[in-house]
């Protein structure tokens, strides 16, 4: 398991910007998804228990950023559309 993903932003999960811990969730899900995660059950455990907060962290800062463009648009949010060729 790579040592980077998990030593690499040792910032509590509250100070993270949506961003970072995007990054360092994907970065968590790689390593539990490859064969070093399997040799490791407490690295592992301590792995998915970050990535939970992470995730966690991340659909308070999408709520809240939710919010914010209901503040900004009003009730009235129109989804987003691809337009077709």
């Amino acid at each position: 398991m790579p040592k980077s993903s998990t030593k690499k932003s040792e910032k509590p999960i509250e100070e993270l910007s949506y961003e970072e811990a995007l990054a360092e969730l994907e970065s968590i899900v790689e390593a539990l998804e490859g064969d070093a995660a399997r040799s490791k059950l407490e690295e592992a455990i301590k792995l998915f228990e970050r990535g939970q907060a992470l995730a966690a962290r991340c659909g308070v800062l999408l709520e809240a950023a939710q919010l914010k463009v209901k503040q900004v648009a009003g009730d009235e949010i129109i989804p987003f559309e691809e337009e077709s060729e």
